[in-house]
């Protein structure tokens, strides 16, 4: 199992890593006793588990019993069957007393109201787990999407995060999508609907996908939609998306739209976490052309 402590100063972004593990699909606890951790680590790795991946949180929050965490992480440091990594977030005085006054929350050290004691305590008590730690993360510079890449980079390049992207089929005479990102209109190309052989089908069967694709103007039209998502997507995922929704319309969501997405979904599967749905397809046909 890989067991990932994140830990740090009240401020500097413990919350926005633990995020960024749980986009990497990470089993992810926050604000746990030290004590518990042998307790997990042993439930993690019973035999039949599906646990493999772990990232949970420790701080100053859980009081005195956080004065324990270096005792506890030498308790399981040496297991077998656990590889345990220490990330430690950080930022500078300065930051944090603007973070702690934006926010207008109470520094878990701070008597009184007085935050730069708090956090000049914090870094005192957290010294020695600092100094064990296998990273460490100052997020001072950092925005969000910055904090985000920065944890992603000390996880294993398998398991960082990647943007999923769904290709979901839809008919407009059913209402558009409205959790859609990119919305493309396939109504121009020739309709299965008017075939009758075709017209119970859908686009997932290989009549139907043949038949849509003779379209003189399939070809064209793939081969632009693709050059762009090969440029935009890439991008979105740069920016920090981290799901995609493109939606491919045709009439009844049937035929051309869901022909469309699966040609989608085969094209990209390999290089992105892909799923393809047909919001539509299984609607009964209806008045008019699908």
């Amino acid at each position: 199992m890989e067991l990932t402590i994140i830990t740090g100063l009240s401020g500097a972004g413990k919350s926005g890593a633990m995020n960024a593990f749980e986009d990497a699909d990470y089993f992810c606890v926050d604000n746990l006793p030290p004590q518990l951790l042998p307790s997990l680590v042993d439930l993690f790795t019973l035999e039949g588990s599906k646990v493999e991946r772990v990232a949970l949180v420790f701080d100053v929050r859980s009081g005195a019993w956080f004065d324990d965490l270096a005792l506890e992480l030498d308790r399981i440091a040496h297991l077998p069957d656990v590889s345990l990594r220490v990330l430690f977030m950080e930022a500078s005085d300065d930051v944090l007393l603007a973070r702690f006054r934006e926010t207008r929350r109470r520094h878990p050290l701070a008597d009184g109201g007085e935050v730069l004691r708090g956090i000049e305590q914090e870094r005192a008590l957290l010294a020695d787990i600092r100094a064990r730690a296998d990273a460490v993360i100052d997020t001072s510079a950092m925005n969000p999407w910055e904090l985000r890449d920065a944890v992603a980079g000390e996880m294993a390049p398998a398991h960082r995060p990647r943007m999923r992207v769904t290709f979901s089929s839809f008919g407009f005479k059913h209402g558009v999508p409205r959790e859609a990102d990119l919305m493309f209109d396939v109504r121009f190309l020739r309709n299965p609907h008017y075939v009758p052989e075709l017209t119970a089908l859908t686009g997932e069967d290989v009549a139907v996908a043949a038949y849509v694709a003779e379209d003189p103007g399939y070809a064209g039209f793939m081969d632009r939609l693709i050059g762009l998502l090969d440029f935009v997507l890439p991008r979105y995922e740069s920016e920090g998306k981290r799901h995609l929704v493109v939606a491919i319309g045709c009439t009844g969501g049937r035929h051309r739209s869901v022909t469309v997405a699966e040609a989608l979904g085969a094209r990209y599967g390999d290089s992105l976490d892909v799923t393809v749905t047909h919001r539509d397809a299984a609607r009964p046909g209806g008045q008019g052309p699908a």
